[in-house]
């Protein structure tokens, strides 16, 4: 193995180490408690170690939220290859436990400002593959709408639910019955 393939080896190393350090941090204190002088002490390396990786907080802000994005991808994934074809309850499950399960991740990717593109083609790929899970799931019941307009009005419907159960805005006792309704509007065929 060539010198140049160990440093950028171990270089990979260091970074999953760094944004690992600043999940855990997160998922723990909130990211009021993540700085880059704790984050050194933690993985074991000096400030300026931290700094030739990333610019700053933002950018391991980022870094984990694109974490977060492949982990909601691939639970999104596993969700829709076991649902029944055209099934929407196991995606809105999915989402919503990922949100329930994980709170620091899911505000980190959805309410927080992260230097990240959004619904450009410029986003990380994990980005599109989450969404590409919710539009296909959705395609079978988009009628003549775009798949992927009928997926953001979902995800959108989602992320309300979440997000106003988690800041007391909604009863939490009521969140399944909501799901399953919002499941229900989206499947059901309308009546004239």
């Amino acid at each position: 193995m060539s010198i140049q393939g160990r440093r950028e080896r171990e270089r990979a190393e260091r970074e999953r180490l760094i944004i690992t350090a600043a999940r855990e941090l997160v998922e723990v204190e909130g990211w009021e408690a993540v700085t880059t002088r704790r984050l050194a002490e933690r993985v074991e390396y000096s400030q300026p170690v931290l700094y030739s990786h990333f610019k700053g907080k933002d950018a391991i802000m980022a870094a984990v939220a694109v974490e977060g994005f492949a982990d909601l991808a691939a639970e999104l994934r596993d969700a829709r290859a076991g649902a029944a074809p055209g099934s929407l309850a196991e995606i809105a499950a999915a989402y919503t436990s990922f949100a329930r399960r994980r709170p620091a991740m899911y505000d980190t990717m959805f309410n927080r400002a992260v230097d990240l593109p959004f619904a450009t083609p410029e986003a990380p790929d994990v980005l599109h593959a989450g969404f590409a899970e919710l539009r296909e799931a959705v395609r079978p019941h988009a009628g003549d709408d775009a798949p992927e307009l009928v997926a953001e009005v979902f995800w959108s419907c989602l992320h309300g639910l979440v997000t106003l159960t988690r800041g007391g805005r909604l009863p939490p006792a009521d969140h399944d019955r909501r799901v399953d309704a919002l499941v229900r509007r989206f499947t059901t065929a309308p009546t004239a």
